[in-house]
């Protein structure tokens, strides 16, 4: 039993596949401006603030970044962590700021050599 390659099959029929507006590809570089704009706009992260005044506080203060070293994965992962604890405790009610660190003892140092 040979197969026919030679003809390629129409699948569309067999799978079903939703009339959409939505883009197949997410087009992110294009349009990662356009969402800044709208974010700062509308400015939702003061309007998030805003709602949150008076709620019980959480606080993750988020370590100085790369004092370890060079960047590698782990630093991408405890970043990726930390917004979501952040970001599920303000869903949950909080009032839940995201407070980045920073270790500026060193530089004085730094500039010095």
């Amino acid at each position: 039993m040979s197969a026919d390659t030679s003809q390629k099959r129409d699948y569309r029929d067999t799978v079903f596949l939703p009339t959409t507006d939505f883009p197949m590809r997410a087009g992110l570089p294009k349009r990662e401006p356009e969402f800044l704009k709208r974010w700062e706009q509308d400015a939702i992260y003061k309007q998030l603030r805003t709602d949150a005044e008076g709620r019980e506080k959480f606080v993750l203060h988020d370590g100085p970044p790369y004092a370890n070293g060079d960047i590698h994965f782990g630093h991408a992962m405890q970043k990726t962590l930390k917004d979501l604890i952040v970001k599920s405790q303000q869903m949950l009610g909080k009032d839940a700021p995201f407070v980045p660190g920073w270790d500026c003892h060193g530089l004085p140092i730094e500039w010095k050599i």
